[in-house]
């Protein structure tokens, strides 16, 4: 568990918790959710002690549960909001498949390696409480870049320190589906080979398991980012029942905390379009693989049939002459036998020459 205070450009990481809150500034306590488990009671008696209110116990448990989806509920002292992460699980950056040299067991690790645990954020006025996955590199991520922006590393024209425990919530999360990026394209490169695999003729995929797998990971994501947006949209709603506030600096910070909202709700948004069309293209992909197969059997059926075609009248010529009598033409002629099979060659090119003429077979059905 880390501790940190932000006040002004200041940032700073304290030992422990306070007895009192600082006279400016919010804090901000960061716990993965095992030591949240372990430490709640003295959460709990910072909190009584700093706001006068706890976290109710539903809103921890909801903390505590790594399968929750995201959603936001709030109470008169504190907002509680749960958001899915959509991002590359750990060990999947090696799962990239080459379209050369690449398998589908590959794929089908790399599908299944995305990490959805929930961030859970609990915003007081002053104080921010937040709860991640063991290993979560937003903590961290955060922590050094305010670290370094309060020290001057960074350019301070370039961001500005979070003003409220809320504006960095909106921060994190706003993060969070920013980093989407790289799962897009381990999901745009898993798909494309699985495309590929399916489009083409010399191949013969038959691994339906790993193209279920690809479809129910996007169904997965898709369902994360309506919950995502669903989750962002009744924040701001909430905030549009804040009563007004007199002082005209905090009426500012208050829209802009609206216009960051909004910002993350079209950042979820493109990303819920994008899952959308990846979805649509591996079912028109599937699509597109048994045209290519109905096709290929049309071809291969009218090829037979073509040849039937030519080769049901040679059969019918040498069954006749095949007949047991005597006095059959030609039978008896010495040049019958060339004679015949010039007839049946004549009518084999005739049905052939009529046939292409038809467009019953050629260059122009096979493609080339």
């Amino acid at each position: 568990m880390r501790i940190f205070h932000i006040h002004g450009e200041q940032f700073t990481e304290l030992s422990e918790l306070p007895q009192s809150l600082p006279a400016t500034g919010f804090v901000w306590i960061g716990s993965a959710r095992r030591e949240f488990e372990v430490n709640t009671a003295v959460l709990q008696a910072a909190l009584q002690r700093w706001t006068g209110g706890q976290l109710v116990d539903l809103h921890v448990s909801d903390l505590l549960n790594n399968q929750l989806p995201s959603n936001f509920d709030y109470t008169s002292w504190y907002d509680l909001m749960v958001f899915r992460r959509l991002a590359a699980g750990a060990g999947s950056e090696g799962l990239f498949v080459d379209t050369t040299h690449g398998t589908l067991a590959s794929a089908r690790k790399a599908l299944q390696a995305i990490d959805t645990s929930p961030v859970g954020f609990a915003v007081f006025d002053r104080v921010l409480i937040t709860v991640h996955p063991t290993n979560c590199a937003v903590r961290e991520y955060f922590a050094q870049r305010l670290a370094a922006q309060s020290s001057g590393a960074e350019a301070r024209g370039a961001a500005r320190m979070p003003s409220s425990p809320a504006d960095l919530m909106l921060r994190m999360i706003n993060h969070m589906v920013d980093s989407y990026l790289d799962l897009r394209r381990l999901l745009t490169r898993q798909l494309g080979y699985l495309q590929q695999e399916l489009l083409d003729p010399r191949s013969r995929f038959d691994d339906w398991s790993m193209l279920l797998d690809s479809r129910n990971a996007l169904h997965l994501l898709e369902d994360t980012c309506e919950d995502q947006r669903s989750a962002v949209q009744e924040w701001l709603d909430a905030m549009d029942e804040w009563p007004d506030e007199a002082d005209k600096q905090l009426r500012r910070e208050r829209e802009l905390l609206r216009v960051r909202t909004r910002d993350v709700l079209e950042h979820v948004e493109r990303v819920l379009a994008h899952v959308r069309r990846l979805e649509q293209s591996a079912e028109t992909a599937v699509q597109m693989h048994f045209s290519a197969l109905g096709h290929r059997t049309n071809d291969i059926m009218r090829t037979l049939t073509v040849l039937t075609a030519i080769f049901l009248p040679l059969n019918l010529i040498t069954g006749f002459f095949g007949m047991n009598f005597d006095s059959l033409p030609l039978v008896h002629e010495s040049q019958g036998v060339w004679l015949a099979l010039l007839m049946m060659v004549g009518v084999a090119a005739g049905l052939l020459f009529l046939f292409r003429r038809k467009r019953f077979i050629g260059p122009h059905e096979r493609g080339t």
